[in-house]
C-alpha cells in the first residue's frame, strides 16, 4: 500500500471537487449573512446541510437502477430537512420564532440537491438569491414600519418582554 493509497483525497468519486466546492461555497454565503446578522444556521451549518444534500444525491445517482430514483432520494432529504428545520422553531407566548431560519434550511437543502445534479452556476446564483431576500426583506421592513405590524408587534414585544425578565 503506498502513499498515495492512503490518502483519502484520491478516491472522491462519484464526487466531483467542483461539486463538493459549489455545495460548501453556496451553503457558506448563506451562512455567512445569517451568522453576521447573529441569527441561528451560521457558516458551518449551512455549509454542512448544503454538502450533505449534495453528497446524498449524488451518492443515490450511483446505486440507481430500475428500482431507484434521485426523486426518492431527494424527497427524503426534504422531509429529513423537515424536522431539522423544525427544531429550529420555537413557539412562546402565543409568538413563533425561527420560521425564516427554517426555511433557510429548507432553501439550503435545495441548493445542495441542485449541486448535486451538477448544475453549479445555478447553486451559487440560488445561494445569492437567497441572501438578497433575507437582507431585501429586512431593508423593506425597516423602511415601510406597514411591513412590521402583526407578527412584527407581537415579536417585539415578546423580546422585550423576554429581555427584562433576564430569560436566557
Amino acid at each position: 500500500m503506498s502513499l498515495s493509497d492512503i490518502l483519502v483525497f484520491e478516491h472522491m468519486a462519484p464526487f466531483t471537487w467542483k461539486g463538493i466546492a459549489t455545495a460548501i461555497a453556496s451553503g457558506a454565503i448563506v451562512g455567512l449573512e445569517r451568522q453576521i446578522r447573529g441569527k441561528p444556521v451560521g457558516i458551518r451549518t449551512s455549509a454542512l446541510i448544503t454538502l450533505g444534500t449534495y453528497v446524498f444525491l449524488v451518492s443515490a445517482k450511483l446505486v440507481m437502477n430500475d428500482h431507484t430514483d434521485a426523486s426518492r432520494i431527494i424527497g427524503q432529504v426534504i422531509t429529513g430537512i423537515g424536522f431539522l428545520g423544525a427544531g429550529v422553531m420555537l413557539a412562546k407566548d402565543g409568538v413563533v420564532v425561527g420560521v425564516t431560519s427554517a426555511a433557510t434550511i429548507w432553501m439550503l437543502a435545495a441548493i445542495g440537491v441542485v449541486a448535486g445534479l451538477g448544475l453549479y452556476p445555478t447553486a451559487f446564483a440560488l445561494a445569492l438569491i437567497v441572501v438578497v431576500v433575507l437582507v431585501g426583506v429586512d431593508l423593506l421592513e425597516e423602511s415601510f414600519q406597514s411591513l412590521t405590524r402583526g407578527v412584527h408587534q407581537k415579536y417585539d414585544g415578546w423580546r422585550k418582554r423576554r429581555a427584562d425578565s433576564n430569560e436566557p
